[in-house]
């Protein structure tokens, strides 16, 4: 997020490279620093005639050079964005001339999504030197939380911490997906009201009680009750709550508790690091561990691979995610 300021900072001071390469698997701001530069480079006059969009899948890499050797009209520069740069990717290495030496009155934009560009590549290495290379890459699951609350800060909103935890669970490490949800909230909401978990339930749809951030919490605390009740809400509305999703989460959940009792260091910071979660959830560790032995662990583990397999039709076929998920329930608890 930083070296994407940085990036912003300077085109906004007018440092403004000849050729940009943003590449990662992560989309997001990739996708966000392309925009600027497509909405902040040129004047509204200027770009009528001197901007243009390419797509990697429709064009050549001698497409690419010939349109950015063009010199511009009436305007001090003009700007070349190609989208879907990863479709050239066995030829991108014809750029590297081009790359070389770029045209000093053109802005290049290469959008290389979804992989990691071949940093061994001479066009990587020349791209670098004479412009600028970004890396955007995916967050882990733990982190999308605390971006999230980042995101919102920084426009003059605060969110609860499990308001976050809630859309992380239910919309995963898709950032742009992420950012389309936090922008409706941004539309309906008041800067001065905290984002709270009763407000992602009311106006994106996530329930706040029937979720499997709570069935984990629940089945952790050996919540019979509270456990049985998820689970019959996921019955009774299949589609928003696959099984697949459900047993993937526990399975997670139950591997990291197996390593939590495999730790000599309990310490909070320390379990949080090497079981790769948000400190927030440690207390949650902390209470499973205490109520599932080693032993038990390893016996759900196994189990939860064998529902794994019956909920993708392996073994079992068109059984009710009803049987799976009661089934679920007793060999949990």
């Amino acid at each position: 997020m930083d070296e994407v300021k940085q990036i912003v900072g300077a085109i906004d001071q007018g440092n403004i490279s000849p050729i940009y390469l943003l590449t990662g698997e992560e989309p997001y701001y990739i996708d966000r620093i392309a925009e600027y530069i497509e909405k902040n480079v040129l004047s509204e006059e200027e770009r009528g005639f001197n901007q243009m969009v390419l797509y990697g899948k429709d064009v050549s890499v001698d497409d690419i050079v010939s349109n950015a050797k063009r010199y511009p009209m009436m305007a001090e520069r003009q700007v070349v964005i190609v989208k879907e740069a990863q479709h050239l990717s066995r030829t991108i290495e014809n750029l590297n001339a081009y790359a070389e030496h770029p045209q000093p009155t053109t802005v290049l934009v290469l959008c290389y999504k979804y992989n990691k560009f071949d940093k061994r590549k001479k066009v990587y290495k020349s791209i670098k030197k004479n412009g600028v290379c970004f890396e955007s890459k995916k967050l882990y699951e733990n982190q999308v939380s605390d971006w999230i609350r980042r995101v919102l800060q920084g426009k003059g909103y605060q969110i609860s911490h499990k308001a976050a935890i809630l859309l992380t669970e239910f919309l995963g490490t898709d950032l742009s997906k992420i950012n389309n949800e936090l922008e409706k909230l941004q539309l309906i909401l008041p800067k001065e009201k905290e984002i709270t978990p009763m407000d992602i339930e009311e106006h994106i749809g996530i329930s706040k009680d029937y979720n499997n951030f709570e069935l984990k919490k629940a089945i952790g605390e050996r919540n019979v009750l509270k456990a049985t009740r998820i689970l019959n809400y996921f019955a009774n509305n299949p589609k928003d709550n696959p099984f697949v999703v459900t047993v993937t989460l526990l399975n997670t959940f139950f591997t990291q508790l197996l390593k939590y009792h495999g730790m000599n260091d309990h310490n909070p910071k320390n379990v949080a690091k090497v079981l790769g979660v948000n400190p927030y959830f440690v207390k949650e560790y902390q209470v499973a561990a205490r109520n599932y032995p080693m032993r038990k662990v390893s016996q759900i583990v196994s189990s939860l691979r064998e529902l794994d397999l019956k909920g993708k039709g392996v073994g079992a076929t068109n059984v009710p995610q009803g049987d799976l998920l009661k089934e679920l329930l007793v060999k949990l608890l």
